[in-house]
């Protein structure tokens, strides 16, 4: 028969002496914490090196796991500085890119103060704004270049008004509609604006190409001083652009002038100013522009 599970511990010596020296090692357990707690107490610098001496020892263990640590927090930010650092990138580059513009159209506006202030028959004028829109389409692949802004004649929009971007000339009014306009970009074979370079004020002519760049013809013939990376500008001859307005940067120096890519890149542009017309325009312009556009 199996022996009962609650038998005393009596019967057995073994027994006997197991639980007589758990209480003492409870009892000493007891009376060692107490003195402990009370040197602790009344001396608490007594056990100042026995924690330096474990802090020493456990020093490299801790080491080690810091700097596991921060090898994975590292790991975390170099991902995400890698998977940020394309959209950091571009708006570098887009903000460098508006800051050049606008250096090059200060230095436009100082020309044009220059210039105004030796006359006696014109006075400085900013171009008003009439309305900001956004750019719904654009014409991707033509010969001719056209767009269309999500503003009308119920907006003030009429016909001949310079439309432009923050970093520059996008094109002019053509066609207007009660809720949208038709633009004649400055990429279009009918498109001339009258520009100078911003640096020196050297006059030219930015004809569109038909193929998103612009054909830069110098005024003066002779010797051509332009050079790649020349910034033009609007130099507000003819009263339809307001001056200092950039235009194109020079891409490639030709015999007559340069070749030169738009500032404001229709395809990239979202949202447009629609600006007053500066001077009263000239009717048979408009009305050539208009029939080129047939």
């Amino acid at each position: 028969m199996a022996p009962s599970a609650n038998r005393r511990s009596g019967y057995s010596r073994r027994a006997q002496y197991s639980t007589f020296f758990g209480y003492i090692a409870g009892v000493l357990g007891a009376i060692v914490g107490a003195a402990l707690l009370l040197l602790s107490i009344f001396n608490p610098t007594l056990f100042s090196s026995p924690r330096v001496l474990a802090a020493q020892v456990v020093e490299p263990v801790g080491g080690a796991t810091a700097r596991t640590r921060s090898a994975g927090r590292g790991v975390f930010e170099t991902i995400e500085g890698y998977l940020l650092a394309g959209s950091r990138h571009a708006k570098l580059e887009r903000e460098l890119a508006e800051a050049k513009i606008q250096i090059a159209q200060a230095r436009a506006i100082a020309q044009e103060n220059k210039r105004l202030r030796q006359l006696l028959n014109l006075s400085e004028r900013d171009p008003e704004l009439v309305t900001v829109t956004r750019l719904t389409s654009s014409t991707p692949a033509s010969s001719r270049r056209f767009a269309t802004i999500g503003a009308g004649s119920s907006d003030g929009v009429k016909k001949g008004m310079p439309i432009r971007s923050r970093l520059g000339l996008v094109g002019r009014v053509l066609e207007v509609g009660s809720s949208s306009a038709r633009v004649l970009l400055i990429t279009d074979t009918q498109s001339l604006v009258p520009v100078l370079r911003a640096k020196d004020g050297i006059a030219a002519f930015a004809q569109g190409r038909g193929d998103g760049t612009l054909q830069v013809r110098l005024i003066d013939l002779g010797i051509n001083p332009l050079e790649k990376g020349d910034v033009f500008v609007t130099s507000g001859s003819g009263g339809l652009y307001s001056p200092g307005i950039a235009v194109g940067v020079v891409t490639e120096k030709t015999p007559d002038g340069a070749l030169a890519r738009v500032v404001s890149n229709p395809a990239a542009t979202d949202h447009v100013l629609v600006d007053q017309i500066s001077v009263a325009e000239s009717a048979a312009q408009l009305d050539y522009d208009a029939g080129g556009a047939q």
